[in-house]
């Protein structure tokens, strides 16, 4: 049955933009328009270990809790983890479930073999998370089978019900590489926004190929069934990619959805922050967007979050800091979050999430395994 969900909802679009902060950043505890964010934060502190019972390694991804639901519980942390007890990129299958207070949980443990649905390559959880409404919860998978970016597969976007079980995938259509997510709803709808990184990035063998993409993937819910895939719109394209024998992949990460329905994009290999306008509405791409913000601070941006204020935040992957940039693209604050390696905090950095309240930062450490928080 094909659905039309166009016309009802054409009628509330300004509500739905309205919508944005409420389900993509908390509000509650935000900076004075003049003030930053990170200014208001001093300490930075382990929470909890994000290395489960199986040795799952290389934290990637991080979500906050926004309500009780089946196992999840407000407040807590969910964690992906992209790399085996092997350290073998591509190859992590669990999800963690941390307390602001340290208690660690293992929510999920995904079996590539038992899947509901295509995942091309199997499991391997990137960055891609985000909590919808009813429970439901959207990872990435971009998977190997040895670690290494020769082995790399288009993956697919895995769909997990409040109790930690995979209910459908959701593969093609773009979906090539899964890297980062965020996502908003508004009623029985949800949009999600991700970034893909293996559009011809393999087969470039480590020289970039400008192929990255952004999709805005529209999905509906009907009662407690598991939502349903009604659009793909590719808003963003020609992002730079390449493969990297560290990294496995380099290319568009960290995506940030403002009040304003402007989609922040933290384009790694090009060392800058980039915007797509109208990123709920548009129907075409806009390209890589206009530029915001470029060098400076910045170091190989990846995570990216909206802090309360409206600002964006992103952490590097060359130096363990976090820098805070205006929409306008001014640099105004930043804070080194790990100093561990040589060079310090290099590789260290990747999910962030602002907190319920609006007051502390998490961030995960793939040098130290941790959820961390900033305070």
């Amino acid at each position: 049955m094909r659905i039309n969900i166009l016309s009802p909802w054409v009628r509330r679009l300004s509500a739905l933009a309205a919508a944005v902060a409420l389900s993509t950043t908390a509000a509650a505890g935000a900076a004075p328009p003049d003030g930053t964010f990170l200014d208001r934060l001093h300490t930075v502190r382990p929470v909890a270990s994000t290395v489960p019972a199986n040795g799952d390694l290389n934290p990637y991804g991080t979500a906050v809790v926004p309500r009780d639901n089946g196992k999840l519980r407000r407040g807590n942390v969910l964690v992906s983890n992209f790399n085996n007890s092997q350290n073998q990129q591509g190859t992590g299958t669990t999800l963690v479930q941390i307390s602001p207070r340290g208690t660690a949980s293992l929510f999920a443990q995904i079996d590539p073999a038992g899947l509901p649905g295509p995942c091309p390559g199997g499991v391997g959880l990137t960055t891609a998370l985000s909590i919808l409404p009813g429970g439901w919860v959207v990872v990435g998978s971009l998977p190997t089978t040895d670690g290494t970016s020769g082995t790399a597969r288009a993956g697919c976007l895995l769909v997990l019900d409040s109790h930690g079980k995979v209910r459908e995938t959701f593969a093609g259509g773009g979906i090539n590489g899964p890297w980062d997510m965020t996502a908003t709803s508004y009623g029985n709808r949800t949009d999600l926004f991700v970034t893909n990184v293996l559009n011809g990035t393999v087969a470039g063998g480590g020289n970039e190929v400008d192929g990255g993409t952004v999709l805005r993937i529209t999905l509906r819910r009907y009662g407690n069934e598991p939502p349903q895939r009604v659009r793909t719109t590719t808003i963003g394209s020609g992002f730079a990619q390449k493969t990297d024998p560290d990294a496995l992949v380099i290319g568009p990460t960290g995506v940030g959805l403002a009040r304003d329905g402007s989609l922040y994009v933290a384009d790694t290999v090009k060392n800058r922050i980039t915007v797509i306008p109208r990123a709920l509405f548009r129907h075409s791409s806009a390209g890589t967007g206009r530029v915001v913000t470029s060098g400076g601070r910045l170091n190989g941006p990846l995570g990216l979050a909206i802090a309360p204020n409206g600002h964006i935040l992103t952490v590097n992957g060359g130096d363990g800091d976090i820098v805070e940039t205006t929409p306008e693209g001014r640099q105004v604050a930043h804070r080194q979050l790990d100093n561990s390696g040589d060079p310090p905090g290099a590789g260290a950095l990747f999910g962030l999430a602002v907190d319920l309240d609006g007051d502390a930062l998490y961030f995960v450490d793939d040098a130290t395994n941790t959820l961390n928080v900033l305070e």
